[in-house]
């Protein structure tokens, strides 16, 4: 089966935004890229077809797309039906599934449209959500600096790979980040917590972390990795971290900490299936 990056996308510039940032992922990985296009079964309203039809849309997109990258080998592909479900059936032999965070139909105020957290949650491959609403839109901190949220004491694997050959393609150093809390007895302590044992704790952490990379680094020699262990919860750590990255790499199993970062996301971020 032939390895491919799947892009939805919409009439929005939004998903325009995202499906540029697949073109750039597919030539960096030197893969095709399918831009997909999902419309309802009634269809809209004549007046709700501008700026083109629906069984256009996808082809127009690819038009855009090989006139800003002429070496990009992409095709179209209009589907009928509800989007979430239409997008599973298409994504068997996806490298990556590449969305805007937010539909056309999406509210303002909604941070992550209902068909991108709904892939995130269930596609059993990588779904990377692009923020932003320009094509080639530049993010904050540097654009090609990748950042792993990981749990040492239960790395993701997928996850962790997917950060590793994100970085190598890339070029560039990966930023590996591992939050921790106090154990539950300093916690519940009731004095503060003696520095010494906090640094006692804190090397444990930072060996658990160490211990987890290494066959990684080992499969990977040419990705220097920059271990950073925090006190803080991982979705805030993340957050901070997002702040100078151009793609975050999370597990689908951090469950709270990868949702909290997707409404607060200014970089695109990548969830993982286990």
């Amino acid at each position: 089966m032939q390895r491919v990056i799947i892009t939805g996308v919409d009439r929005s510039a939004r998903s325009r935004a995202a499906a540029d940032w697949a073109a750039r992922e597919a030539l960096s990985r030197e893969l095709p890229l399918r831009v997909v296009h999902v419309s309802p079964p009634d269809g809209p309203e004549p007046a709700e077809q501008w700026p083109y039809r629906p069984e256009t849309v996808a082809d127009r997109v690819v038009a855009e797309l090989t006139d800003r990258h002429p070496a990009l080998r992409a095709q179209g592909l209009h589907l009928c039906g509800a989007p979430v479900a239409a997008l599973h059936t298409v994504t068997g032999d996806a490298e990556l599934l590449v969305l805007g965070l937010r539909g056309e139909g999406s509210h303002p105020r909604v941070p992550v449209g209902s068909t991108a957290m709904a892939l995130a949650r269930s596609c059993e491959r990588p779904v990377v959500l692009v923020p932003g609403s320009l094509p080639g839109e530049r993010f904050p901190g540097h654009a090609e600096a990748v950042t792993l949220g990981i749990d040492a004491r239960n790395p993701a694997s997928r996850a962790v790979g997917v950060a590793f050959e994100a970085a190598r393609l890339r070029g560039t150093p990966l930023h590996v980040v591992h939050a921790w809390t106090l154990p539950l007895q300093a916690a519940q302590r009731p004095f503060p917590v003696l520095e010494e044992d906090r640094a006692t704790w804190e090397d444990d952490e930072v060996q658990r972390l160490s211990d987890a990379l290494r066959p990684w680094r080992g499969k990977y020699p040419e990705v220097d990795v920059l271990e950073d262990v925090v006190l803080l919860a991982p979705d805030v750590a993340l957050a901070h971290a997002a702040e100078s990255s151009g793609l975050v790499v999370v597990g689908r199993r951090s469950g709270r900490t990868a949702l909290a970062l997707l409404r607060h996301a200014m970089c695109p971020v990548a969830v993982v299936p286990v």
